[in-house]
């Protein structure tokens, strides 16, 4: 596959599955032996694993909306840098839903074969998300006092 198609695949999982919630086209993108090395603790590192975590993430956030702010890609990787947004309205990974919203950003590094993604590679800035959702405290502010 061209390095354009492989930056077409990784615009498509963003739009489909984490905008749209159409999580049956993770088979469709991804590889048989997909390796998430950034997957969160409790959740398997496969295919299986990305569906449940983005079952679970839009079930927290249904409004949830992924933008790609950069994408760069050199023969087999892809590299995104997007920003999420979303209110959380259900639990998620132990944390009860606050009914605010956040907005994240994340650095994602996509390996393909194929045409599909083989590895996956991401840096978030979950601290921020998290003060944002009142399960962290901001600096400077009054410790036991998460908003």
């Amino acid at each position: 596959m061209t390095t354009e198609a492989n930056k077409a695949n990784a615009r498509r999982f963003v739009d489909e599955v984490a905008n749209e919630g159409n999580f049956g086209v993770i088979d469709e993108l991804m590889g048989p032996n997909f390796v998430d090395h950034s997957a969160p603790p409790g959740v398997p590192a496969t295919t299986e694993g990305a569906k449940a975590f983005f079952a679970m993430l839009r079930e927290a956030f249904p409004d949830l909306h992924a933008t790609i702010d950069d994408q760069i890609a050199e023969g087999d990787r892809v590299v995104q840098r997007t920003t999420a947004h979303g209110t959380m309205k259900g639990d998620f990974q132990g944390m009860p839903a606050s009914g605010k919203e956040a907005t994240w950003e994340a650095i994602h590094i996509l390996r393909f074969a194929d045409g599909k993604y083989v590895e996956h590679w991401a840096v978030t800035d979950t601290l921020s998300m998290l003060q944002q959702l009142g399960f962290a405290e901001a600096p400077g502010q009054p410790a036991g006092v998460a908003e």
